[in-house]
Order: C-alpha cells, then sequence, then structure tokens
C-alpha cells in the first residue's frame, strides 16, 4: 500500500540540498511533499494526489536540525544553579562542588530529560546525540518523544571529584569500567533493536581522562566492528589538559592519536583546549593537523565554554584546516538555532578581522556535516529520498521581518520563536509551535518537583553539610 501524501504547497522559501554543488540553497515558491517516511518531491509543483495539504505561503521551511552532543537527562535540573558559577583555583572549568552534592537520581533524569526532548523538538531538532548515563526507562522516553535519537550511553573507569578545590582528582573504580563498558555495550544492541525504528547508538566512552587507556582501545574496536560512530569528551578544559600532559607527556589530542582512537567515524566534544589555543603554552602544534589527517569531527558547542570565559580560538581556523565541524548544545539552553548563532559570533571575536565563518557554514555544521559524521546521508537535508525530517518557520513572527534573508532572520534573530511545525520521520511531532508528544506543561511541573527534591539534599552529600543556597546563590537577595 502507497503511503498518503502530505505536501505543503508553495512555500515562500525553501532552504533545499543541492546535492551536484553539495550545498544548501534557496528555493522560492516551491512544494515538498513526503510519503510515509521519506521526502519525494522538492521544488516547483508537486502534481500528484496528496492526503493532506498545508498552505505554504507564510512559510520557511528547512531540513531538520541535527543536535550532535547533548545531555539532556542532566541540563534542564541544572538551570538557576550553573549559569554563572565556576571554580576560579580550577579555571573555572567545572562546578565540583556544586555537582559533588547535587545528585540527580533516575527520577530526576527521567523529568529532565523528558522537559529537554520537549524543547529540542520545539527548536527544530530532529535528530539527537544523548550523551547519557543509562537510566531506567531511558530508551523507550526516547522513543516515546517522537524524536531521532543516537543513545550514546556513556562509560568510564574512574570519577572526577577535587577535595582542594585546586585539583582534579580520580576515584578508579576496581574494575577500572569493565562493567559499565559491558552494560553500555547491552544498551547500545537494545537501542538498535527498537521498534520505533528512530534510535541507533554510539559508543561512548565518557572522557579522555576517566578512562583507561585499555578502556578507550576496547571502544574503538567496539565501533569499528559494530559500524558505530565513537565518542569521547577531550581537550574539553585547561584541567583536563594540564592533567594529561603530566599524565602521558603529550597532548589528550596526540594521546587519542597515539592509542589509535581517531578516525573518520570519531567525534570528539569539545576539542577547544588543543596545542593550538592561545592559553595553551606548548611546544609543538601538532593537534589541528592530527584531528584533519584522521578525518575526526569535533562537537563544537560553545555556550558552556562562554559561561566560563572561554571560547575555542578559532572555528574558521579549524575549517580551514579541513577538520569537520558539527554543532551541540551540551547544556542548556537546549536550542540549537541560539548555539548557531553563538557559534558564528564567537568565530569571529576569535578570529579578529579574519571573518574565516558565515551563517551558510554553521546552517552546514548543523545538518549536513553532523549526518555525516553519524553515517547517514539522508538526514539534515530537504531532497527526494532523504527522511521527511522537516521543519517548517513562519514569516509572519515579527522577529522574521523585514524579511531579505530567512535564514539569517533564523539563526540571528528570531531562533526556536519562529518554528511553527515539525515532523521527523513524516510524522508530526510540533504543531502551531506546540510539542505533540509531551504535555510541556506537566514536564515543567515534574522537573521543578525534582529540581527542589534533589536540592533539598543537597547538606546530605556536601562535604560541610552546607545548604544549595550556600553553594549556590540567588541572583538577587531575597528580601522577607
Amino acid at each position: 500500500m502507497t503511503a498518503p501524501v502530505t505536501c505543503i504547497r508553495r512555500a515562500a522559501w525553501v532552504v533545499a540540498w543541492d546535492a551536484a554543488e553539495r550545498r544548501h540553497v534557496y528555493l522560492r515558491d516551491a512544494d515538498i511533499a513526503f510519503a510515509g517516511n521519506t521526502i519525494i518531491h522538492v521544488g516547483g509543483r508537486w502534481d500528484g494526489v496528496a492526503a493532506r495539504q498545508i498552505d505554504g505561503a507564510t512559510l520557511f521551511v528547512i531540513p531538520g536540525l541535527v543536535n550532535i552532543h547533548c545531555h539532556p537527562a542532566q541540563s534542564p535540573i541544572f538551570r538557576g544553579f550553573v549559569e554563572e558559577f565556576g571554580n576560579p583555583r580550577l579555571f573555572y572549568s567545572s562546578r565540583h562542588r556544586f555537582r559533588q552534592s547535587f545528585l540527580p537520581d533516575a527520577d530526576a533524569q527521567r523529568a529532565a530529560a523528558r522537559f529537554g526532548l520537549g524543547e529540542l523538538l520545539a527548536g527544530g531538532v530532529t535528530t539527537l546525540v544523548d550523551l547519557s548515563h543509562a537510566y531506567p526507562g531511558w530508551l523507550d522516553l526516547l522513543a516515546d518523544s517522537g524524536i531521532r535519537a543516537v543513545a550514546a550511553p556513556m562509560f568510564r573507569s574512574a570519577a572526577w571529584f577535587t577535595t582542594t578545590g585546586q585539583e582534579t582528582e580520580y576515584a578508579w573504580s576496581p574494575d577500572l569500567g569493565e562493567a559499565a563498558f559491558a552494560e553500555a555495550a547491552a544498551v547500545m544492541d537494545t537501542a538498535e533493536r527498537h521498534p520505533s525504528g528512530r534510535l541507533s547508538a554510539m559508543v561512548s566512552p565518557a572522557q579522555v581522562d576517566t578512562c583507561t587507556p585499555e578502556l578507550l582501545q576496547r571502544a574503538a574496536e567496539l565501533a569499528r566492528r559494530t559500524g558505530r560512530p565513537l565518542h569521547t569528551h577531550a581537550a574539553q578544559s585547561y584541567a583536563e589538559f594540564a592533567g594529561m600532559t603530566r599524565r602521558h607527556g603529550i597532548t589528550p589530542i596526540a594521546w587519542l592519536h597515539r592509542l589509535g582512537f581517531l578516525g573518520p567515524r570519531t567525534i570528539l566534544g569539545h576539542a577547544v583546549f588543543t596545542d593550538a589555543h592561545p592559553w595553551i603554552l606548548w611546544p609543538e602544534k601538532n593537534d589541528l593537523r592530527l584531528l584533519a589527517e584522521s578525518g575526526t569531527a569535533v562537537a563544537h558547542c560553545p555556550t558552556v565554554f562562554l559561561r566560563d570565559g572561554s571560547l575555542l580560538h578559532d572555528l574558521g581556523a579549524y575549517l580551514a584546516e579541513g577538520i569537520r565541524i558539527a554543532i551541540g548544545t551540551d547544556t542548556h539552553p537546549q536550542n540549537l538555532l541560539e548555539e548557531m548563532r553563538t557559534a558564528e559570533l564567537l568565530a569571529r571575536a576569535a578570529a579578529g578581522a579574519r571573518h574565516r565563518c558565515d551563517t551558510a557554514r554553521v546552517f552546514h555544521a548543523a545538518t549536513i556535516a553532523a549526518a555525516e559524521v553519524l553515517g547517514r546521508d539522508d538526514l539534515g537535508r530537504l531532497v527526494p529520498g532523504a527522511r521527511a525530517d522537516i521543519v517548517a518557520c513562519t514569516l509572519d513572527h515579527p522577529a522574521m521581518q523585514p524579511l531579505r534573508d530567512p535564514l539569517r532572520n533564523l539563526m540571528h534573530v528570531a531562533a526556536e520563536r519562529a518554528v511553527r511545525d515539525v515532523w521527523v520521520d513524516g510524522t508530526q511531532v510540533v504543531a502551531q509551535g506546540r510539542v505533540l508528544t509531551i504535555d510541556m506543561a506537566d514536564a515543567a511541573r515534574a522537573l521543578q518537583a525534582e529540581q527542589d527534591r534533589i536540592g533539598a539534599a543537597v547538606p546530605q552529600h556536601d562535604s560541610a553539610g552546607a545548604r544549595v543556597d550556600e553553594i549556590m546563590p540567588l541572583a538577587l537577595p531575597l528580601r522577607a
């Protein structure tokens, strides 16, 4: 039986994929038709029968966005705590005392993830790489949300902590991460067998400094054997760079290269503190070359670093070197359109007068480049044969006016406020700005209750028995 066709008629503006030129292009007054989960027509008139027709006169239609790096089970519940407070004695790279005492359990993780997934969909994200430590109900929650998800269950040999606030310390597990690796492997297998058909898996040792070399090599071998992408956090802080060079005598990137971890299916989050960074005083400058020559991709998530007063130097240089860049949100706000804007603006700030980054390159990173990193040639593009992951933005929103260049308006001004309708795999998950698969009001209430509950338990875990408001004060004094 042929699936019924949905047709967006005469969309005012469309971002279509030109396969011959390998670039996104604008179309005007174009039809987009899809049947089941597949796009069957882009551009001109669709002359076939359509079971559903949508007037596109005030629509700007783009491919679904691909968020290459996100922690939805963590970041929403941290709101109001972590935006401004870092540890000045650890280069502001972490919030150890807070994170050591504010400990979301499985119930809190589920509440955070449910709320976060709704936010992502409402912002036009149709494919998500979810980097989480596996928790009960995770895969079904991903599937029920309607999003296309790459489950990346993280595993490691050690947990971070600090006692002095001046040094990152490690609590190494007795089995050096073997049980966590086995659990993650089972979760990845389950994700790929999930009946939704929208879940896949990524091999993800958590951080370069929390995994033994043997665990990193075992992860790389599993990724090669199964054909899955491979990910770890690396070169993500000044403290990590200093610790790894002390431990091994080479940079974190060079260490991964020595272990055979780098490669065309490997993604590093965040590769900020390489030997090319101006804050790093290292006698050699090889990291960017190693990334480019190996084909390794970088998950670029600028906002979380900007909060700590740091940034990647500079995105244009990475692109000029030939390094593949994809965009992720990492933390809140889980708004990929705003993250894209931040990426472009910070690239300009880092480069000074050498503007080597622009809206088109950043949009490519959040669509085509991210899809290719995942091994998918059917995502991140509007072209016949691609999956029907489609975002329709309204041109009527004041933030989209005046209208000369809709993509610039969307990225630099309107962001998620202009997102009207979203389809994933041909199924509508957002209509008129409302998420259809998640009751966002209920999700917000549940998240608030969990944040309050976990916050109340902080004195039980803090080394000094402090309340959470003492560790992370409010922005303004509270008067009775």
